[in-house]
């Protein structure tokens, strides 16, 4: 009966020991036994600054005396595709692809929705596939026949992971036996 007093008393004179305090915080938080935190690395190293090495995260005077001001905009040679969740363009942007054909009309489509819409980021993976067919094409085109097998590193997987490529080759395969099926029972209807 002491001691709870002795802890009172001192709780009401605000001389609370460490020890004390912790003790009572385990003892309210959930009803459960007391735990000893101070046995725990790292307990509490936020409650004192000094413990703290990117506090303040601003110091004065400041490191740099650099201004910050806005870049000066990059000037737009080819067509730049905007989330209509932005307001105006960002100063700096990449260009190196600019959208075209069939794959630029699909993500001019993905852009003139939100960024938080499914179709969004559908539209723009659908986009990609298109692309890469579009460039077999061009490379066709060009009269350059590309190496397709190569290029997707099908002798690296055959090497590397030989049964995730036999799953992919089947269920390639399934899935074109299962359109050419359905084309064929469209065409006879």
């Amino acid at each position: 009966m002491t001691d709870h007093h002795d802890h009172d008393h001192a709780h009401a004179h605000g001389h609370d020991d460490d020890k004390s305090q912790r003790h009572d915080l385990a003892v309210f938080q959930h009803g459960r036994p007391p735990v000893d935190r101070s046995a725990i690395h790292g307990w509490g190293a936020d409650l004192d600054h000094k413990n703290r090495p990117g506090y303040p995260m601003e110091r004065m005077p400041q490191r740099l005396d650099a201004p910050l001001t806005q870049p000066e905009p990059q000037a737009r040679h080819v067509e730049v595709l905007v989330s209509p969740e932005r307001p105006h363009m960002t100063p700096l942007f990449g260009s190196p692809q600019p959208p075209k054909g069939l794959s630029g009309m699909l993500r001019r489509a993905a852009f003139k929705t939100t960024e938080n819409d499914i179709r969004h980021w559908l539209l723009l993976l659908l986009a990609d596939r298109v692309n890469v067919v579009e460039g077999i094409g061009e490379d066709l085109a060009r009269g350059h026949v590309p190496n397709v097998f190569a290029e997707m590193g099908i002798k690296a997987e055959w090497e590397h992971n030989r049964v995730g490529l036999v799953k992919k080759v089947a269920v390639t395969a399934a899935v074109a036996g299962v359109a050419y099926y359905l084309l064929k029972g469209r065409k006879e209807r």
